[in-house]
């Protein structure tokens, strides 16, 4: 059994349904044939897709021959759209959440659906993750790595948190609107060096903001096996070791690090190998980041490529993780 839990969707009739909204910097579809799109912002292209990103027959026809049984969906970050006014960014929001969970109770076998939620307004996101929970019955949360240039121990998002430990959600954290843009333009550096970089600083403000030392019960996944956080921790120790006038924190950043969870989308066996070593193999959830360029293929490549794993860590990081950190029962008698 393969679950993917890193993968992306977006209505086909998006560009509908934001046309509506004030402003130039909502995200919309724009079709260039049957079977591809552009995704727009600002009237500019931001990034190229094919129907893999809004069929789920293309999906479950892809699942089929890259042997994946469940696909985890959450929505495409530049969707967050935290910029927004908080009303017109839970109006898209909600859009999208009923959209996945459509999809998911059209083919319950096949899907498993994340919701979104406006974070520039705390108490506003609250209340649509208690309806994507709740009502919906979504299984969990993506977020963004900050918002609007505030980093995730920021203090209005305290309550969000506390509520999310509450009610056992589980958030999947995205890098989106990442640090030194400026400097990333070319070479698609945003994407190979800015998203790892923004990914690490997320991860690293919740250790240091005493974020998860206040909410020890918070289910956190970072994408992309965590950026470039787990091999930025013994800095960060090394910190918390040398200033002690800027302590918040009891211990040192590496021992709340092992409370987090990953996706398996390293690249190379000898990081996940790492990862297993520093975090344990019941911390990795195989995620390919379906359906853009960027992804594993196949999904779980990198896991049936590492060495030293016996079949219960393969298995684990395989499925059981993920539907274990999405609070999913496994039944009895399944096996990968």
């Amino acid at each position: 059994m393969r679950v993917d839990f890193h993968t992306h969707i977006i209505p086909e009739n998006f560009t509908d349904l934001t046309r509506h909204l004030s402003g130039d910097r909502w995200p919309m579809l724009e079709r260039t044939c049957a079977c591809g799109a552009n995704i727009m912002v600002g009237g500019k292209v931001f990034r190229e897709v094919t129907d893999q990103v809004w069929s789920p027959g293309k999906r479950i026809s892809d699942m089929a021959r890259e042997s994946i049984d469940i696909q985890v969906l959450s929505p495409i970050p530049v969707t967050f759209s935290y910029w927004a006014p908080a009303e017109e960014a839970l109006t898209l929001a909600s859009i999208q959440n009923d959209f996945i969970a459509e999809t998911v109770s059209q083919y319950p076998d096949k899907f498993v659906g994340l919701g979104t939620v406006p974070l520039q307004d705390v108490e506003v996101a609250t209340r649509e993750m208690d309806r994507c929970i709740h009502e919906l019955g979504l299984k969990g949360i993506e977020i963004g790595t900050n918002v609007n240039g505030n980093n995730l121990d920021d203090s209005s998002l305290i309550s969000f948190f506390e509520m999310a430990e509450k009610w056992e959600v589980p958030l999947f954290i995205h890098p989106w609107e990442t640090l030194g843009k400026e400097r990333t333009p070319r070479h698609n550096l945003m994407y190979t060096v800015g998203m790892p970089s923004e990914t690490a600083l997320a991860g690293a403000s919740l250790i240091l903001g005493g974020v998860l030392e206040k909410f020890p019960g918070l289910k956190i996944c970072f994408a992309h096996g965590g950026g470039s956080l787990p091999y930025l921790l013994p800095r960060l120790d090394q910190g918390w070791k040398v200033w002690p006038h800027l302590r918040l924190l009891n211990n040192p950043p590496s021992y709340y690090a092992r409370n987090f969870y990953f996706d398996s989308l390293v690249n190379d066996p000898i990081n996940l190998k790492y990862l297993v070593d520093l975090f344990g193999h019941d911390r990795i959830l195989m995620g390919s980041d379906y359906p853009f360029l960027l992804r594993e293929v196949p999904p779980g490549k990198v896991i049936d490529d590492t060495h030293g794993l016996n079949q219960d860590q393969v298995e684990a990081m395989l499925w059981r993780n993920a539907l274990r950190f999405l609070n999913i029962p496994i039944k009895a008698g399944v096996k990968g």
